[in-house]
């Protein structure tokens, strides 16, 4: 598993032992997608505040009709419902991404915050480690 962790300098104090998950990779491209959603869930089974960041090709995560065995992968998109159980409740995507690749804000989870590009960027410097898949 390749991924980049990233500690910001630029964050607010509040915010200080908050994790964020960047996905910049399609769904079914590599593990990279189901790497980043297994970090979020180990995160939260440790009551740490983590949120998920999709950007890029990452968007295409959320889209709501996949069929992976079509390509015979396996789905790890059903685990995503699991999230709130594990408290994981600050959800945000690009809405830059989403233009770029026509896509409309039809997710296969709820509570997704669509933001603009600034906006996105924004707040993912708030969190004092970003990871990123």
């Amino acid at each position: 598993m390749t991924k980049t962790i990233i500690t910001s300098t630029n964050m607010s104090k509040e915010n200080t032992s908050t994790v964020a998950v960047l996905n910049a990779h399609s769904s079914f491209n590599s593990s990279y997608g189901k790497d980043a959603l297994d970090v979020a869930l180990i995160f939260g089974s440790y009551e740490q505040e983590v949120s998920l960041f999709f950007q890029g090709e990452g968007v295409r995560q959320l889209i709501s009709v996949q069929n992976a065995s079509l390509i015979n992968a396996k789905d790890y998109l059903a685990t995503f419902s699991a999230l709130e159980f594990y408290d994981v409740e600050n959800i945000y995507v690009c809405l830059t991404s989403l233009k770029q690749r026509n896509l409309a804000a039809d997710f296969h989870i709820d509570n997704v915050n669509v933001l603009p590009e600034q906006e996105f960027s924004a707040r993912l410097r708030q969190h004092k480690t970003i990871i990123r898949f």
